[in-house]
């Protein structure tokens, strides 16, 4: 980076102090746009920033300046007007929440190299950031640095090549459907529609609707025909999420579909061709289901052609901080003020926790942090996870209460709030889980998941 270099944001025309700056070395590049700004900054040319905020100067877009002065590696300074600090709260926002400095009306050379210089400065104080040893890798929305991700983008990559159909295993918010969506981006059917759809979201009565559609009259409030969401996807892929959640009547419709490669609208007289890849998924053992009579063996067979398996983020230690930081850039524009990014407790807590609510649930706390931060970095706090924060020895009563509510909240977590199921995988009884349920303060928030997770496709609420 060339510490003679700065970006100066303006609405109008450059006054006389810019053509000095120039004159005593500074090379100043004049921009009115955010894509501008970026632009300069992802070359690594920028040193420091001037935003103009007076009257005759000031840029009027207010999302397009927070844009602008969001961008975390430039230390902006702004030009203000005698007394307009006085007479605009809004101004007051801006310069408090993004800039390092500011100078009044008539700006000088010398006053604004100074400024900058600080700011510049100020900004090398910053944590800086550290990356893995392990080179990233991006697949459509996901991104990984440790090996279990290298082999699973190679392994779409591969899959994308061909129609067979797709299982996809993993935990609720390991990223499933984003792997399916990747494989169709691959494929040859990319111009053609996904159609993805939530098998557990769908109450059993109109799940066959939903797959197949209905002709009008079909049954009572069928009103007008409805294509169905298999029919919706002709010619690109169809993601059945959650696909160990579906009836074992509809199952049996699906195989058929599956077999005969035609789809029957409910009161209709007619099959209807349809030619669509199928990519299944879900957070339960379908093997088991199948043992234990919840799952048909042979729609299993054809729906498990392809396996790939989606790590979840505890066995992705590398990726823990890359993920954090991707997730900050993704909702920074949310900020308030600018958010230069994690404090070292904020990664501390982030490498200790053990995620059992997967990328979903780093997303949501990153999201949250970023609108509620009052500071200039993300702390251990702001993502609710300073318990995590060392202060002093632990007893070992301590450490095994954590480890048990933990256990707990992740065995619930895959089980989608069931008790019994999750009772069973932890080895004890229901009434024992209840007790320590409630040892925990966990009864309240555990009914709501469950409600939450079965009536909703949508993001599912986060354990304490």
């Amino acid at each position: 980076m060339d510490a003679r270099s700065l970006v100066y944001l303006t609405a109008r025309p450059v006054d006389g102090w810019i053509h000095e700056l120039g004159e005593q070395g500074w090379d100043v590049n004049v921009v009115s746009t955010s894509k501008q700004v970026s632009t300069l900054e992802s070359g690594g040319a920028v040193a420091g920033g001037v935003v103009d905020l007076r009257p005759a100067f000031a840029i009027r877009d207010s999302a397009l300046l927070e844009r602008s002065l969001s961008i975390a590696s430039i230390g902006w300074i702004a030009v203000v007007g005698q007394g307009q600090l006085h007479d605009d709260p809004e101004l007051r926002r801006l310069i408090h929440g993004y800039c390092s400095d500011y100078v009044t009306q008539p700006p000088t050379a010398s006053r604004v190299a100074r400024a900058v210089g600080h700011a510049y400065g100020m900004l090398g104080l910053a944590e800086p950031r550290v990356m893995p040893a392990v080179a990233a890798v991006a697949e459509g929305e996901m991104v990984g640095a440790c090996e279990a991700m290298h082999g699973l983008f190679r392994a779409i990559r591969k899959v994308a090549m061909t129609d067979a159909p797709v299982f996809i295993a993993g935990e609720s918010g390991t990223g499933k459907e984003l792997t399916a969506a990747a494989i169709h981006r691959r494929s040859g059917r990319h111009a053609r529609p996904f159609v993805a759809i939530n098998c557990g979201a769908i109450p059993r009565e109109l799940i066959q609707s939903e797959l197949f559609g209905h002709e009008r009259g079909a049954f009572t409030g069928a009103n007008q025909r409805r294509v169905g969401r298999i029919e919706s996807a002709n010619g690109g892929t169809l993601f059945l999420d959650e696909i160990g959640d579906l009836p074992l009547e509809s199952q049996a419709s699906l195989l058929r579909f599956l077999q005969e490669r035609t789809v029957d609208r409910l009161g209709g007289h007619e099959s209807i061709e349809v030619n669509v890849r199928v990519i299944s998924a879900t957070h339960v053992d379908l093997q088991a289901a199948v043992r234990d009579a919840r799952f048909r063996e042979d729609l299993f067979h054809r729906l498990c052609v392809l396996h790939l398996e989606v790590p979840p983020l505890r066995e992705r230690s590398d990726d823990i901080e890359l993920l954090a930081h991707h997730m900050l850039d993704r909702f920074r524009p949310d900020a308030k003020r600018k958010i230069h990014g994690f404090a070292p407790d904020a990664l501390q807590a982030i490498a200790r926790y053990p995620w059992p609510g997967n990328v979903r649930e780093l997303g949501n706390r990153v999201q949250r942090a970023v609108v509620m931060t009052e500071g200039r970095h993300i702390s251990a706090a702001d993502l609710e996870l300073d318990h995590l924060i060392s202060r002093g020895v632990m007893t070992l009563d301590r450490v095994r209460e954590i480890a048990e509510r933990q256990a707990i909240e992740q065995a619930l977590l895959r089980h989608r709030g069931r008790y019994v199921d999750a009772a069973r995988e932890l080895g004890i009884s229901r009434v024992t889980l209840y007790r320590l349920l409630g040892l925990h303060g966990l009864r309240e928030q555990t009914d709501s998941v469950a409600e939450t997770a079965n009536a909703s496709t949508g993001c599912r609420k986060r354990w304490p």
